[in-house]
């Protein structure tokens, strides 16, 4: 018994050790945010009708890579602004834990990793994704300190998950995916508009300022949300109005993009941090539901 207790505490001291020197290098590739870009192409490759497990572990190997290359470089280039804001201020390069020289090879190699799964997929997947990664890196990242605009840029990159996964079952661009795209671009600006509500003043010691409205945390931008929130309603049953899903599809995307809508309409009435922080959270739960619920619903 003894000796059982001994080798437990060893092998939980080992566990602990190995957890402690990973942890940078998950907050460094945003290993969450990359996970919900992996579920987010899966729900695309699913609905155009995928079933290659073989497919699905490079989509999600490829796609989990090339965000982490995306995240990585971002941290990189936003390492002094990152040191200005609280939310930011234990990332592994702004605490040293990982040298910027590091990170510059950690990224490319992720980059090239996931480039090889998602060009052994087929090329286009590998220009989307190649484009995925230059258009936030280097357009929407450089944008972020200088005009609200990054965020309509950075919805292009954002919204790529989707169409990616489709286009890794269809070889090719065309109406589904790109609409599987448009749906993922318009929930960008409710989403990321009540984080940057919810952060605008950590924001703001950076010297970025990404809310809508000249007039910060008013009324006038949380009617723009409401607003967004409100055409996400309309843009998500287009599947069902096209007859892609079923009754289903109307019953729970519609309940889900009322739902939503009311978080964003809570927000227009208190126009408080408390209110952007739950339309943020509950954005998290909004897109995955209404995407999975495309796949279970789509007529065959």
């Amino acid at each position: 018994m003894m000796q059982f207790a001994v080798l437990f505490r060893i092998f939980a001291a080992s566990i602990v050790a190995f957890l402690k020197h990973l942890k940078p290098y998950l907050l460094f590739t945003k290993f969450r945010l990359s996970f919900l870009v992996i579920i987010s192409a899966l729900s695309g490759y699913l609905f155009m009708g995928g079933s290659d497990l073989f497919v699905v572990l490079k989509l999600c190997l490829g796609g989990f890579f090339v965000t982490a290359a995306s995240n990585g470089t971002n941290q990189i280039l936003e390492r002094e602004e990152d040191s200005l804001m609280k939310r930011t201020q234990n990332r592994p390069l702004v605490t040293q834990e990982i040298s910027v020289v590091n990170a510059v090879v950690l990224c490319i190699v992720f980059l090239l990793v996931g480039s090889y799964f998602l060009l052994s997929i087929n090329t286009a997947s590998f220009l989307l994704g190649l484009g995925a990664f230059i258009s936030y890196s280097f357009v929407y990242t450089p944008l972020k300190s200088r005009t609200p605009w990054a965020v309509f840029v950075g919805a292009f990159p954002g919204a790529i998950p989707p169409m990616l996964g489709a286009i890794a079952q269809t070889g090719s661009f065309g109406f589904i995916p790109g609409l599987l795209f448009f749906v993922q671009f318009m929930w960008q600006f409710p989403h990321f508009w009540a984080i940057a509500w919810a952060m605008h003043d950590d924001y703001l010691r950076a010297g970025y300022f990404l809310l809508p409205s000249r007039s910060g945390k008013s009324k006038q931008t949380a009617l723009l949300i409401s607003l967004y929130s409100a055409f996400l309603i309309p843009i998500s049953l287009i599947p069902w109005l096209l007859n892609l899903t079923n009754i289903y599809s109307l019953i729970i995307v519609g309940a889900l993009g009322v739902w939503f809508y009311f978080k964003s309409f809570r927000l227009y009435n208190l126009c408080d941090d408390s209110s952007a922080k739950k339309l943020m959270f509950a954005s998290f739960v909004y897109l995955p539901v209404i995407q999975f619920t495309y796949v279970f619903t789509k007529v065959i």
